[in-house]
């Protein structure tokens, strides 16, 4: 929502990076440093409604001469970095024993977990196709620009700033507090209500650290990925001292439950596809990568079939410790094998888990003011969200917002309702890229594509989509599917107003100006005049 302001810091004028048009030779305008000579499809208005003339899948971002530029610092290794990083997280601690209640079944429990790998894989593939056409950060919002124009973009951004993003980092910390409160209750279930307030104060400490310096936020980040390994490296291994010592017995019969009806595989593919959640972090950042033509595929087939292997290694191990129902009766299944298989050094499978899904929390909280940052600057949200601190660079407005939604949500929401709720939504967007990719075949058939996917694996992944949004409807219809969907059109009623007629309610001057004297933040236009 374009609500510039006039305020009494320099040249507080509203979002938009300036814009610099050059002749390329060819009688060609490139804008922000476009390069070479383009063909029939390589200019037309910017869809944005700036009237701007734009590269085709190419976002008006960070220049040379913006403060906050974007250097390509990522290579192969930071890329499956980045991808293991926050793919592993809480889900793979908490997601198995809801698996188990919504299957029945060993068996099928563990098939769902590699064909979610499989399918997290296909559409990171179709992804990586995306990503090398239109080397701009924003992930889907990017493809949906360039596939369906500004109105669906700006519903994602809506829904992914206020819902998705928010929900993911409730869902997180509501797992980091039931593993650090856990660790000290051994005789009951731990209070729901300490529970939330721990998870309340990680989002404070969280926010924090992002909001004080971005490289503190990326020291915490580091640590705490290397403590998340450990974590999964020591339930790997303590599954296979088990199973050296015989203990099979839980793995086998593991078909003998009764078959799940198809809602109940669809909401148990929700339940693992969240622990897989992170496969497409890396388009969000596509800026940043070097040579993404190469470097983006590659971090894919790499990274994805790393932690799925990761994933079907630990469920092994769980099932060599302990049994199918004390998997299903216990919220915190890494602390039971613990306690299973470390004796007295049974505190380190708490501590563990607690340190990673810390910085799962931490990496979620930093990507998401980033979206939140970019969203703002191209006029989809308000501008205050994406300005940032004169002294500290960092976009504190933004990472307060996700912090305060994610605040709500962990007060009034439990883990598995938001899992369901955030994959429900999520998949949606999802299905709504694999077609943005089948459209630009068509639509832009001669548009360069350094990487070509297989025609029919979008199409595949958009009939999983399909079938994962739509099952759990006709299967079990719940109030919160309709909600969810009315909310995702509902942001049409801020977007003809405010985006596409750019109306501006004189009341935002004055409460723009508020929140960058309270929170001493400035558009990224006028970062100059404090260096």
């Amino acid at each position: 929502m374009k609500f510039s302001t006039n305020s009494s810091f320099p040249s507080s004028v509203g979002h938009n990076v300036p814009t610099k048009a050059t002749s390329n030779g060819t009688g060609t305008m490139c804008t922000n440093g476009s390069l070479g000579t383009e063909g029939p499809e390589a200019t037309e208005t910017d869809s944005s409604g700036t009237g701007r003339m734009r590269k085709p899948l190419e976002r008006n971002g960070s220049t040379q001469n913006d403060t906050v530029h974007l250097e390509r610092r990522l290579g192969l290794f930071s890329g499956v970095a980045l991808i293991v990083g926050t793919m592993i997280g809480s889900g793979i601690f908490v997601s198995p024993s809801g698996l188990l209640i919504r299957t029945g079944s060993v068996g099928v429990s563990f098939i769902i977990w590699l064909a979610c790998g499989l399918l997290s894989l296909l559409g990171a593939l179709a992804y990586a196709e995306l990503g090398t056409m239109n080397t701009s950060s924003g992930a889907e919002w990017a493809y949906f620009m360039d596939a369906y124009g500004p109105a669906p973009a700006f519903l994602f951004s809506w829904v992914s700033t206020l819902v998705l993003k928010p929900s993911q980092m409730a869902i997180i910390c509501l797992s980091f507090a039931q593993y650090a409160v856990e660790a000290f209750v051994t005789e009951c279930d731990p209070p729901r209500g300490v529970v939330k307030m721990v998870a309340l104060v990680a989002i404070v400490m969280i926010l924090f650290v992002n909001c004080y310096s971005v490289n503190l936020g990326m020291a915490v980040q580091n640590v705490f990925t290397a403590a998340k390994l450990v974590a999964v490296l020591i339930v790997i291994c303590g599954g296979a001292w088990k199973l050296f010592q015989g203990n099979t017995q839980h793995l086998s019969n593991a078909f003998n439950g009764p078959m799940p009806n198809i809602g109940a595989i669809a909401t148990a593919f929700y339940t693992g596809l969240w622990a897989y959640d992170g496969w497409n972090n890396l388009n969000y950042v596509t800026e940043e990568i070097k040579n993404p033509s190469k470097n983006l595929p590659r971090s894919i087939i790499i990274g994805i079939p790393l932690v799925t292997l990761c994933y079907a290694l630990i469920n092994i191990s769980y099932l060599a410790a302990m049994s199918e129902q004390e998997m299903i009766e216990s919220e915190a299944v890494a602390v039971t094998f613990g306690n299973r298989i470390l004796g007295a050094l049974a505190w380190l499978m708490p501590l563990s888990v607690t340190v990673s899904t810390f910085g799962s929390a931490n990496g979620t909280l930093f990507a998401a003011g980033r979206l939140c940052f970019a969203a703002s600057r191209e006029g989809h949200l308000l501008d205050i969200l994406s300005y940032v601190h004169v002294r500290r660079l960092t976009p504190a407005p933004g990472l307060i917002f996700h912090s305060l939604i994610a605040s709500a949500m962990v007060l009034h929401g439990t883990i598995d309702s938001l899992i369901d709720f955030f994959s429900f939504t999520a998949w949606i967007f999802y299905g709504g890229a694999m077609l943005a990719l089948i459209v630009m075949r068509y639509t832009k058939p001669n548009y360069p594509r350094p990487y070509k996917v297989p025609i029919i694996i979008p199409v595949v992944v958009l009939v999983i989509s399909v079938y994962l949004v739509a099952a759990p409807i006709f299967e079990t219809p719940r109030i919160e599917y309709l909600y969810a969907l009315l909310f995702i059109f509902a942001g049409l009623i801020f977007y003809v107003p405010f985006v596409k007629l750019g109306m501006t309610p004189r009341f935002m001057n004055k409460v723009t100006l508020f929140f960058q004297l309270l929170l001493e933040v400035v558009p990224t236009s006028s970062m100059a005049m404090f260096e």
